[in-house]
């Protein structure tokens, strides 16, 4: 059984148990390096007023450690002063140092030059990286340990990693041990925990004793297994003397409520207090189909937007917050059970829906309408009296009372039933929460349930009601609050739903076209392409020049992430293909230019894209001539378990043997040529055309993986005597190959063009013209322009096509938009067409470096609207 650690926090069955009070805890993701230091104080008041009692904070490594051994604490970077204005806000921190945290930021906060040492392993029990992480860890530890709770801090708990059964370490026991010896090392008292992405408990947390799991759940909002599985997991964990820490989840409090009653006692919603990622530091990741960009705008929806405007989800925070801490230790100690049974509904709900048994008597029933149609739930007679049927909002989860003794709040007899939320009781009477109408069963000791149906209260115009009991002149207060007017007095909005409108402000017509140059044009020479991170570019941009030297046809392998190619002068389409090898004609050309600009580095490990894989480098990658090509897809002997087909194995052409043996792994192999005419080996590349999904491709007994989405794979000069490719059967499949035989290109002139040289020519003083928008470039074309803007915080909309954008103030780099490509790829976690200007950074200018690119119509930037926000 975990038991508590120090003289105010600690872990219990109950939960998060600080300074010795049981509670069900609320957490908000707020991140200060998502955030300017000008307004961590009010968004921090912003979650206190929600009633959330906790927020969860990443510190991401490589935000503090900008280049090897360079580490940064101040300004925006002053993480310690954070968590003191946390401690002055009365929130608890989770403390989440990593050293890889995901969180959609660069690299999963991974310092990108960490891939340079030779043999280091990312995420292993291996000593080059763990000296690494020992060095990260001398530096945030100490801070964090110094602010713990009982030290008078707002530390509550530190996470260490973070969903590592999504990765493939190979001794985790080993990893994980490490982690927290180095915690605990640094004099770490409160809680440690790790949180299993996908449910892995010992995959997360290694197994070691002394690391607490917690977990992550992210369902459809709407499917109705989700309070099976939790229980399952509080189950589990009850079983160890644990309680269930949801450290990750959805934000709508509809999904929360089915949390709460399916047994978690810290439920962490990702991500209520939204913000931007400003500065190179979103992440390329495995968003999908594979591969996206994650927007500056980062903001998934949560009950504050990024500039730190309350969205109607505030209102439904408040309240079941304030149903956490009226319930108190009588929630925090219950236990989960099945409702089925006990209610019926007219609507979709869940398939076994939750109940909670209280400490010291009643029950609080979940009760999902996964509908956007207004219902009704029954519940059959159970104290005596007739059916209660109780209203049943539309897309909601009711947290129905049954039977809640009231002497603990100083009042008379037992709420027998209660549809609307209890979020307050005293000696002055019940205080309810609800935006419709409900019901109430009151009973006093020896008299009769007392059955009272409820209007609906309007916003500011609350129902009050007494119940009178019938005996011994025993009754009951009973107000009925519209959510919005719950705790009203907060300072987060005043008790409005959204907050006030944007004001918009005229779009800018003009811009100051400078006459400053994009780079400096100071080069170095260099035998291959090296990788961005080679050269000292962690974030930013490498530019590339070689001559070609009468090529026809270049293989490009691993190229990331923004790549802009031109031939003679002449811009090609921008390439973003996330590692993805090319093929790029350039016949008849003289000479090739490339810029490569980092979005970020991966912030997961997926294997479909080579710069999706966690730790990939950046740059123009390999780069090769080639010289010839052949057709390789006949001649393959066909193999597979079972006997089939005989031996000799049969010659076919790749994919072609027919069975009916459908879906049964066959492999086809063969020896690929792999010298030329004059005997000499060369580096080859083979191209599996028709892959679906992934084949598994064994190189002389080596193994690996090819993808439909990078179907090529790379063999070194005198590889390929036996090549393997194993496939499910499926007739009639039509797979091809051909080899391709390759040339490096040698002798490359490149500049280094790293973030902080370019924010150097970002404030650089320039002299300039008006030009006015909408404003046409040539494709290639490369301008900085400044444009003056109102004073306050400011939201960037920008308009156009065939542009990318980067915004810079206040010494920063704002962000970055990429408009109307079909070279784009897709972008998530927000708006990616606007960027946020805050008022403490406003000088009046915003400078704007615009690239623009080659497609189907010509480059503009069509205009810059803006508006108005809050900070």
């Amino acid at each position: 059984m975990t038991t508590q650690t120090d003289t105010t926090v600690g872990l219990s069955p109950s939960g998060l148990v600080l300074d010795g009070a049981e509670q069900v805890h609320l957490c908000a993701s707020l991140f200060y390096f998502r955030v300017p230091r000008e307004a961590w104080a009010d968004r921090l008041a912003q979650v206190a007023a929600s009633g959330y009692t906790l927020v969860d904070v990443y510190v991401p490594w490589n935000f503090h450690e900008t280049a090897p051994g360079r580490w940064d604490f101040a300004g925006r970077r002053d993480v310690g002063e954070f968590l003191d204005l946390a401690r002055d806000a009365g929130l608890g921190v989770v403390a989440r140092p990593g050293p890889y945290i995901c969180s959609e930021w660069d690299g999963g906060a991974l310092p990108a030059w960490l891939p340079l040492e030779d043999g280091l392993a990312l995420r292993q029990a291996e000593p080059r990286y763990l000296r690494h992480v020992e060095a990260w860890f001398d530096q945030v530890m100490p801070l964090l340990a110094a602010r713990q709770r009982d030290r008078g801090g707002a530390v509550v708990a530190v996470q260490v990693e973070n969903e590592l059964d999504f990765f493939g370490t190979a001794d985790r026991p080993a990893y994980m041990a490490r982690l927290h010896e180095l915690t605990l090392g640094h004099g770490i008292t409160v809680p440690v925990v790790a949180c299993a992405g996908q449910g892995d408990l010992a995959g997360a947390t290694g197994g070691v004793d002394g690391i607490t799991p917690a977990f992550n759940f992210y369902p459809d909002d709407l499917s109705p297994y989700i309070e099976a599985e939790v229980r399952q997991y509080a189950d589990l964990v009850a079983g160890r003397g644990e309680p269930l820490l949801v450290m990750e989840t959805n934000r709508r409090h509809a999904t929360l409520r089915r949390l709460l009653v399916s047994g978690a006692k810290v439920i962490a919603p990702y991500l209520q207090a939204s913000g931007f990622d400003f500065g190179y530091t979103p992440s390329v990741g495995n968003w999908g189909d594979p591969g996206g960009f994650m927007s500056h705008d980062y903001d998934f929806g949560g009950y504050l937007d990024p500039v730190g405007v309350p969205r109607p989800e505030m209102a439904e925070a408040r309240v079941l917050a304030r149903v956490l801490r009226t319930l108190g230790p009588a929630l925090a100690r219950s236990t989960t059970a099945s409702a089925d049974g006990a209610f019926r509904v007219d609507v979709a709900t869940s398939a076994s829906p939750s109940r909670l048994v209280l400490d010291g008597g009643g029950e609080l029933i979940g009760i999902p309408n996964l509908t956007d149609d207004a219902g009704t739930a029954a519940f059959p007679a159970w104290f005596g009296g007739p059916e209660v049927a109780v209203p049943l909002p539309a897309a909601s989860c009711l947290l129905v009372l049954r039977d809640l003794p009231l002497d603990r709040f100083g009042l008379p007899g037992t709420l027998r039933l209660a549809s609307a939320d209890l979020v307050g009781a005293g000696p002055d009477g019940i205080e309810l929460a609800t935006a419709g109408a409900s019901v109430v069963v009151l009973e006093a000791p020896g008299g009769r349930p007392v059955l009272v149906e409820l209007e609906a209260p309007g916003p500011g115009a609350p129902v009050r009601a007494r119940i009178e009991a019938g005996v011994d002149g025993v009754a009951w207060a009973v107000v009925v609050r519209h959510p919005i007017d719950v705790d009203a007095d907060a300072p987060s909005d005043g008790g409005t739903a959204g907050g006030d409108p944007p004001v918009e402000h005229p779009p800018l017509t003009t811009l100051t076209g400078l006459d400053l140059a994009a780079r400096t044009g100071r080069t170095t020479r260099h035998e291959v392409p090296p990788s961005s991170e080679e050269v000292g570019v962690h974030r930013g941009r490498t530019h590339y020049s070689t001559d070609l030297d009468g090529a026809d046809e270049l293989l490009v392998e691993g190229a990331s992430d923004i790549v802009d190619l031109a031939l003679d002068g002449v811009a090609l389409p921008t390439v973003a293909g996330f590692g993805a090898t090319f093929l790029l004609p350039v016949a008849g050309a003289g000479r090739l230019d490339a810029t490569v600009e980092t979005w970020g580095h991966a912030n997961f490990d997926d294997v479909r894209l080579p710069a999706l894989r966690l730790g990939s480098l950046r740059g123009l990658g390999r780069v090769w001539s080639v010289v010839g090509r052949s057709d390789v897809s006949a001649l393959w002997r066909v193999t597979a378990a079972g006997g089939w087909p005989g031996e000799p194995a049969p010659l076919r052409t790749l994919g072609g043997w027919s069975s009916t043996r459908v879906g049964e792994p066959t492999t086809y192999s063969r020896g690929l040529a792999m010298d030329d005419d004059a005997g000499e080996a060369h580096h080859q590349a083979l191209r599996l055309a028709g892959v679906a999904g992934s084949v598994q491709v064994s190189v002389d007994g080596v193994a690996h993986t090819v993808t439909e989405d990078d179907p090529w794979l790379h063999l070194a000069p005198g590889a390929g005597r036996t090549v393997a490719i194993t496939v499910p059967h499926r007739p009639g499949a039509d797979l091809t190959a051909e080899l391709f035989r390759l040339e490096p290109v040698s002798g490359w002139d490149v500049e280094a063009q790293s973030d902080e040289a370019i924010l150097d020519l970002s404030r650089a003083d320039a002299a300039g013209e008006t030009v006015a928008l909408p404003l046409e470039l040539a494709p290639g074309e490369e301008r900085w322009f400044d444009a003056a803007v109102p004073p306050g915080g400011l939201s960037l909309g920008f308009e156009g096509a065939q542009v990318r954008v980067s915004a810079f103030a206040g010494g920063e780099l704002l962000g970055r938009v990429w408009l109307d490509d079909p070279a784009r790829p897709r972008f998530t976690g927000g708006d990616a067409g606007r960027l946020w200007l805050p008022a403490a950074w406003n000088d009046g200018t915003v400078r704007l470096l615009v690239r623009a690119t080659r497609g189907a119509e010509g480059p503009v930037l069509g205009g810059v609207r803006l508006t108005a926000t809050r900070g």
